[in-house]
């Protein structure tokens, strides 16, 4: 077998793979006899069937399976054995014409695409701005507000709040505003305007008073929702569907949210058990809190202008452009020429990051190990807990839970490339000059104006 690689230019080359009879034969009749022995022919014994006839019955698509199998094998060691960086994947010459039937010597020719070669070194004389957020007083304000909305609790109202729950009795009305004869009726009826889809429909109801009667449409209130529309009026889904008419609510209760009280199991709930000793100790942990929320916003943004300073430092780069193209046009079946070609701008761009990236590893020393893996997904854990507002998740809880995303595939694979971002760009910020600025939150926000 004869394997020769020729270059075109920095980044394209061709590789030919040449059989002759006896590059194959051996495995070929291997291979025959094997199916003999497997697949007997009629009126014959297992292992005794003509050699003629095997190669009659099964010879073209057993040669034609032990030349594939010889030619790629080849195609990966030669690879392999030279070390070549590809980009994208072989493609076989659409003028490789091989006859199995009439040849005994094949001839493959297959394009290669190569990573260009180039240097990226980052020392001090980069410059990279790093924005941290100033934590003003109103983030303070609004955080602690929200805490005490989170926390608090439903006490009894006198006038109805767009965040207060509503019970009372509920009825249809016919045409004229009656209650309608036969119509649907729930005395137990529970509602929050807060969540009513139309403003209008909403309106209605607030600073009403126990006692009081309100006349509004629950399919306009719920915008049609027969989830909603059911639960309100205790009815099968689908005679929800078809509910249009005005209906009379009679207010009965109303149960309004107290914010919570600045306490010792106020502060406990925010921040964890005794965290904070008193109100000043609270104020100053949540500042903290909100900093290192803002933190990830920063972060960010310095992953957005390092890719961009480095991108420029590098430069534009050859790539195997027509084998990229083909490879994402065989990647995606639904995919024309004309929409990769639309697309392959950013896809190029997004290929040249990532050889940087590579070599930056590469330069850096950065590597991901299972605790940075395992810390990663305990943070994620902690994460979705803190959604439904728990905040004080005991460590096992969290523990299992991060375990579970890290034996998902999907998820490790995620976790994976956050922790590689996250130790790529923590390098970067090591090895450059930092130019840190303190910016407001509106002064942040404007950095992606028109981004």
């Amino acid at each position: 077998m004869n394997v020769t690689l020729d270059k075109v230019d920095n980044v394209n080359g061709i590789l030919t793979i040449s059989l002759v009879k006896e590059d194959y034969q051996a495995d070929y009749k291997k291979d025959l006899n094997e199916a003999g022995r497997r697949h007997p022919l009629k009126g014959f014994r297992p292992g005794h069937v003509p050699a003629k006839l095997l190669e009659k019955t099964y010879g073209p698509e057993i040669l034609s399976r032990v030349v594939d199998r010889k030619v790629s094998r080849e195609l990966s060691k030669y690879i392999v054995d030279n070390k070549l960086n590809l980009l994208g994947e072989p493609v076989l010459d659409k003028d490789t014409k091989v006859d199995l039937v009439n040849e005994e010597e094949y001839t493959f020719k297959f394009h290669l695409g190569f990573e260009p070669e180039f240097d990226v070194k980052l020392d001090n004389e980069l410059t990279i701005p790093y924005y941290t957020i100033l934590v003003d007083d109103k983030m303070v304000e609004n955080q602690d507000n929200q805490y005490r909305q989170r926390f608090g609790s439903q006490v009894a109202g006198e006038e109805i709040t767009e965040d207060a729950m509503v019970r009372g009795s509920i009825v249809e009305l016919d045409e004229e505003g009656k209650a309608k004869e036969g119509g649907i009726s729930n005395e137990r009826a529970v509602l929050s305007p807060k969540h009513f889809k139309n403003d209008d429909q909403k309106a209605l109801f607030v600073g009403k008073k126990i006692g009081d009667e309100v006349i509004y449409n629950p399919a306009k209130a719920a915008d049609g929702s027969a989830v909603e529309i059911s639960s309100l009026l205790n009815i099968d889904r689908k005679d929800a569907e078809n509910v249009t008419a005005d209906f009379k609510f009679k207010v009965d209760d109303i149960l309004v949210l107290k914010p919570a009280e600045h306490d010792k199991d106020f502060y406990d709930s925010v921040l964890g058990k005794d965290i904070a000793a008193d109100e000043d100790d609270y104020y100053a942990k949540l500042r903290e809190m909100i900093a290192g929320q803002l933190a990830a916003d920063s972060n960010y943004r310095f992953s957005l202008d390092a890719k961009q300073k480095i991108m420029d430092l590098v430069g534009d780069l050859e790539l195997p452009d027509d084998i990229l193209k083909q490879f994402l046009l065989a990647r995606n079946e639904k995919a024309t020429a004309e929409d990769i070609d639309k697309e392959y701008p950013t896809v190029r761009k997004d290929v040249i990051w990532m050889l940087i990236k590579n070599k930056l590893a590469a330069q850096l020393d950065v590597k991901v190990d299972e605790e940075d893996r395992k810390r990663l997904a305990r943070f994620f854990a902690a994460q979705q807990y803190a959604q439904y507002g728990m905040t004080n998740v005991p460590d096992d809880v969290l523990d299992e839970f991060a375990q579970r995303l890290l034996d998902d595939e999907k998820h490790s694979e995620n976790i994976n490339e956050r922790c590689f971002e996250d130790k790529l760009y923590a390098a970067i910020k090591n090895a450059v000059t930092i130019d840190e600025q303190k910016v407001s939150v509106d002064d942040f926000n404007k950095l992606f104006e028109n981004k």
